[in-house]
């Protein structure tokens, strides 16, 4: 639209005047390619995947969009207060009449994008509780099986190699041969670690890769390295760089070395010190058993010299002896407890003789019984002309009776 031609014509819409400005600001080389300073305000990441933000100074503010495709590209995550400086281009959205940057790539202002995407992930699983000693699990003593996820061809897989087989031989060397940097290398690490822990191959797991840049080590910092560390059941050494190289790898691992080759040193045992241990185990049980053999060496001599076996007879004899006296002293025991029992009887008869019925009779005193042998006790139970039995001391009398008186 040529403005100038638009003197001689009636009055601009709206929505015309907009347009205008949006092509002048996008057919304006400068506004096309553009870096701009500033610091994050009102930040928003829609659900869409876009990000809507304010870079602001002292003097003024622009308002900015990054479309998802951009947004997702980038190392970190940008925060409100955070300096950075973005590029894109100035261009303006009709409906609302307002310039802003289209932004498609952003920089942390005098930090660079992958530390601050370090120390945000860092301080979101530290969060999380990933980084916890309680949940650290403890490395075996004697490990069967070494798992190694690095590079085949690196010098860390020799490295761990070398020193596994020097300090323990008897281990066996599992390599699972991924990608440690560059596109790709999240995923093959992070399916290297699932592929031990699915198969149950190992019993400790090495993690990592030699030296390098922050670039280079970069697959080590990204969270699905880590949670997939985290969510091993297999104990896992992280070995990532050198010796002042840190990465978030080595935070979530059950135990962090400086270098693969400490890694391997921490995996397995020295079988030399090994098998000094086991030379003192062996030492100290030999004493022992030796000292347990002489103490009982001794005690059977001690039953050698002691009087049963020397002179046996002797022992029968004072057995004999003892049992006697035994003897005796029950025969008393047994005498005292039938003489009491005796006595106990004895007055038991005599109750029971003062009760009997037979001793009354032989005092004169006879019992009537009528002819069913019921015992008459009364004037009443029987009647002239019948029988009746009279049972006297030493015999009966069977006799009629002829009267009967009251009283």
């Amino acid at each position: 639209m040529d403005i100038s031609a638009m003197r001689f014509l009636s009055a601009l819409t709206v929505t015309e005047l907009n347009q205008y400005v949006k092509d002048l600001l996008d057919l304006n080389p400068p506004l096309t390619d553009i870096y701009v300073k500033g610091e994050i305000s009102n930040y928003k990441a829609h659900s869409s995947g876009h990000l809507y933000f304010t870079l602001k100074d002292e003097g003024s503010a622009l308002k900015c969009v990054m479309f998802r495709g951009s947004a997702y590209s980038m190392t970190f995550r940008p925060e409100n207060g955070m300096k950075v400086t973005a590029h894109g281009r100035i261009s303006s959205f009709v409906r609302d009449g307002a310039y802003q940057l289209y932004c498609d790539s952003m920089e942390p202002d005098g930090v660079g994008s992958l530390y601050i995407a370090f120390e945000q992930l860092k301080k979101k699983l530290e969060a999380e509780g990933l980084f916890a000693e309680s949940r650290k699990k403890p490395l075996p003593k004697i490990p069967a099986r070494v798992g190694v996820v690095t590079s085949p061809t690196g010098a860390a897989v020799r490295d761990i190699i070398n020193v596994c087989k020097r300090r323990f031989p008897y281990a066996e060397i599992i390599v699972y041969p991924a990608l440690v940097q560059g596109e790709g290398a999240v995923a093959s690490v992070t399916a290297g670690i699932e592929f031990f822990n699915k198969r149950a191959l190992c019993d400790v797991l090495i993690v990592g890769r030699g030296g390098g840049s922050i670039e280079d080590l970069w697959a080590f910092n990204c969270e699905p390295v880590a949670r997939a560390v985290a969510a091993s059941r297999i104990p896992v050494i992280s070995a990532v760089g050198h010796e002042t190289d840190f990465t978030i790898c080595d935070f979530v691992a059950d135990r962090r070395a400086p270098t693969p080759s400490a890694a391997a040193e921490i995996a397995v045992p020295d079988i030399l010190e090994l098998k000094h241990k086991f030379n003192n185990i062996i030492s100290r049980e030999s004493a022992i058993l030796t000292k347990r053999f002489e103490y009982l060496r001794d005690h059977l001599r001690r039953l050698e010299r002691s009087r049963p076996l020397l002179s046996p007879m002797n022992t029968i004899e004072d057995k004999r002896m003892t049992v006697a006296s035994v003897q005796d002293r029950l025969e008393l025991c047994v005498g005292h407890i039938i003489e009491k029992k005796r006595a106990q009887l004895s007055g038991t008869a005599q109750a029971l003789n003062a009760l009997n019925p037979l001793a009354v009779l032989s005092r004169g005193y006879s019992a009537v019984f009528d002819n069913e042998g019921r015992v008459v006790k009364s004037v009443k139970d029987t009647e002239i002309g019948k029988t009746i039995a009279l049972k006297l001391s030493d015999g009966s009398i069977s006799a009629i009776v002829k009267e009967v008186n009251d009283g």
